[in-house]
């Protein structure tokens, strides 16, 4: 195995002129306050005063891409109707909690991301759930493309997965991790970072992305390898140099949280090398990729194109179908090495491409 690190763009291919902003830091933390302020008001408004604050929020002609089963739909509208009205009548107390706030640009595009917590009382149905009447918290990741102080395009995760975790179901494989509520930084200061250091947020990125671009190293592609060789050989792999030792990675629901490297490499990145040996990071590449301070974030719609060819990770059988996937990844960068790696996979898209709708089998339990 070649353990060289390639440097390669990993960025949307685009072959036109683009202008890269260099977006004034102080400019960045007014953005994160004003849409921070925003989204929390369409969280915890009425449905009657909802139409007044989309059209301060967003772009006549936003497109938002969401999680399954809501995906792509375009216009204040379809917003309103396919997913905001929905979830709102499901949750009539619902508010927004804020994990992690954080912006930049990318290219000639300007974003504010955030990992939050949509929460309030499932009081009537929502996806063909049935209500609870108990307290749920909507594990939430997006990122927004904003122009003249309105979203243009939105990218928003709601881990459905967990959400019917929490209604009572489970109606997919055991997660190899350890499922529950994702933390806010170690640090503290996820929702108001206020840094205005243009190098660090630059430095954060880079081992960011250097670490990723590792992971284009693949020993399971190795000819005659155990699975215990593939492991060993994960572990001792390129990475290791940029995760620190008490590291954590938060995965979706369906995976769970993993700690250290070991717990990594045995709960979610052997599982889904053995069963993706055939994939491609980076063929469409990521929309975004900004670094914010200690923090960074890339987001792919879809970075991730593969082949499922084993059940060794969720525990399916093989279908061989191509899929693809719609990935986020937040990290907090901390004395000197990626410490935290927040996760939004869209599992119930995964599954609905291999023939495994996740809305019909909870009412089959």
């Amino acid at each position: 195995m070649a353990n060289k690190i390639q440097n390669f763009d990993t960025g949307e291919k685009d072959n036109s002129n683009i202008i890269h902003l260099d977006l004034d830091p102080k400019i960045n933390i007014e953005n994160k306050i004003y849409f921070k302020n925003l989204l929390n008001k369409i969280a915890g408004c009425s449905i009657e005063d909802l139409e007044d604050n989309l059209e301060n929020l967003y772009h006549v002609d936003a497109e938002l891409n969401g999680f399954h089963p809501v995906n792509e739909i375009k216009g204040i509208e379809e917003i309103k109707n396919k997913y905001l009205i929905p979830l709102k009548k499901a949750f009539p107390d619902l508010e927004r909690r804020n994990n992690l706030v954080i912006g930049g640009a990318f290219r000639d595009k300007v974003f504010v991301s955030f990992v939050s917590h949509l929460t309030g009382t499932f009081s009537n149905e929502w996806l063909g759930v049935k209500p609870t009447n108990k307290t749920i918290y909507l594990r939430t990741c997006e990122a927004h493309q904003i122009t003249n102080n309105k979203i243009i395009k939105s990218y928003t995760l709601i881990d459905t997965v967990d959400f019917i975790r929490q209604a009572g179901y489970w109606p997919i494989n055991k997660s190899l991790g350890v499922e529950g509520m994702w933390p806010s930084p170690i640090t503290g200061d996820g929702e108001n970072n206020q840094n205005l250091d243009k190098e660090l947020s630059l430095q954060s990125l880079n081992q960011d992305l250097t670490m990723q671009r590792s992971l284009n190293i693949k020993p399971e592609t190795e000819p005659g390898l155990s699975k215990d060789q593939i492991r060993e050989k994960l572990i001792n792999h390129p990475q290791q140099d940029y995760w620190h030792p008490k590291m954590m990675w938060y995965g979706p629901s369906g995976i769970g949280t993993a700690r250290g490297l070991d717990g990594f490499v045995d709960h979610h990145q052997l599982p889904f090398r053995l069963t993706f040996k055939d994939r491609d990071y980076w063929k469409i590449g990521h929309y975004i990729e900004i670094g914010d301070g200690n923090y960074s974030m890339t987001g792919g719609w879809h970075s991730i194109q593969c082949v499922h060819g084993s059940s060794d990770w969720l525990g399916y059988e093989p279908t061989h179908k191509k899929i693809t996937m719609r990935v986020m990844d937040f990290y907090l960068h901390h004395e000197g090495l990626i410490r935290e790696n927040w996760v939004p996979i869209d599992i119930a898209h995964i599954l609905d491409q291999i023939g495994i709708d996740i809305f019909k089998l909870i009412h089959k339990k």
